[in-house]
C-alpha cells in the first residue's frame, strides 16, 4: 500500500487489515510492516487510516456478532502496535431496534475492554448516514460513545464528506456552521481524519452512495472547502471514492492543484 501511496502522488492511505466484508485476516509479517514503517518515515507520511470490515458491529442484538466485533478490534489494534501513532477507524454500528442509548452504551462497553492505555493507535468513529437504526448519523450520537469510554485519549471522530450530506448536514452551503456544530457537539479536537467523498444523492437521503469527486451532489467546489478549512486542513484526508488507483490519482492531482490556487 506504501509504494501504491507514493505512485499515485499520496502521503497517506487507508487500508483494510482483514477482509473488508469478513472476519478472516492474513498471517501477520512483522517484516513486511516493519519495511512500511521505513518507507512511510523516509516520504514524509502522516497518519494511515486502518479500516475496521463492515460487517463489525459491536452494538447488535446478538451477541455472537458483538463478540465478534470485539476480538477482531483486538486483533487489529494488536497488528497496529508494529505501525504506531496511526488510527483504527470503524462504523459505530446499527442497534437494530435496542434504541440509540442502548447501542451506545454497548459500543462504549466494548471499547473498555479492547482498548488499552499503553496502545498507541487512535479508534475513530465515523460520521454515518443514519440509514435504519445505523448509530452516528447525528454529533450527538458520536458523543454519547464518546462520554462513557473510560480512556477518551483513545478514541476520536473520522469525518465523512458524503454520509455527513446524506445524514442531512449542509456541507454544501454552509460548512462553517456544520463545523461549528460538530465542535459543540463533540469538540474539533476530537477530530483526527476526513473521509473525501462526493455523492450519489441529495442531502438528507440517509443512503451513503460515494460519487467519484465532481460526479456527485456535493461537486467539486464543496470538496475543496473541506481541504482548505482552516480547522481541517492539517488532518489526513482519505479517498472512498468509486474507482482504481489510476482514478485515485488523477483526483488526487487535481484536488492538489485545486486546493494550492484555493
Amino acid at each position: 500500500m506504501g509504494k501504491t501511496a507514493l505512485a499515485i502522488g499520496a502521503n497517506t492511505f487507508q487500508c483494510f487489515v482483514r477482509n473488508p466484508r469478513g472476519a478472516r485476516a492474513k498471517a501477520t509479517d512483522p517484516a513486511d510492516l516493519e519495511r512500511l514503517r521505513v518507507l512511510m518515515a523516509e516520504n514524509g507520511f502522516g497518519p494511515i487510516v486502518a479500516h475496521a470490515p463492515y460487517i463489525m458491529n459491536p452494538c447488535s442484538k446478538d451477541d455472537g456478532i458483538r463478540r465478534l466485533a470485539e476480538k477482531m478490534m483486538r486483533e487489529d489494534l494488536a497488528l497496529l502496535e508494529y505501525l504506531p501513532g496511526n488510527y483504527y477507524n470503524f462504523h459505530p454500528g446499527s442497534h437494530v431496534g435496542q434504541g440509540v442509548e442502548a447501542g451506545s452504551r454497548l459500543i462504549a462497553e466494548m471499547l473498555d475492554r479492547v482498548l488499552t492505555p499503553e496502545q498507541h493507535t487512535v479508534v475513530l468513529l465515523e460520521t454515518m448516514a443514519g440509514k435504519g437504526s445505523e448509530i452516528g448519523g447525528r454529533f450527538e450520537e458520536l458523543r454519547q460513545i464518546l462520554d462513557q469510554v473510560a480512556l477518551p485519549e483513545k478514541v476520536g471522530v473520522c469525518m465523512d464528506t458524503c454520509h455527513m450530506s446524506d445524514g442531512g448536514y449542509d456541507v454544501i452551503g454552509d460548512l462553517d456552521g456544520v463545523l461549528a456544530e460538530f465542535d459543540r457537539a463533540v469538540g474539533l479536537d476530537r477530530l483526527y481524519a476526513v473521509h473525501i467523498n462526493d455523492s450519489m444523492n441529495p442531502p438528507g437521503s440517509r443512503k451513503d452512495r460515494h460519487a467519484r469527486i465532481g460526479e456527485g451532489t456535493l461537486g467539486t467546489e464543496t470538496i475543496v472547502r473541506f481541504l482548505t478549512h482552516p480547522a481541517l486542513r492539517h488532518l489526513p484526508f482519505v479517498l472512498e471514492t468509486p474507482t482504481d488507483d489510476a482514478g485515485h490519482g488523477e483526483e488526487i492531482a487535481l484536488l492538489r492543484s485545486l486546493a494550492e490556487n484555493a
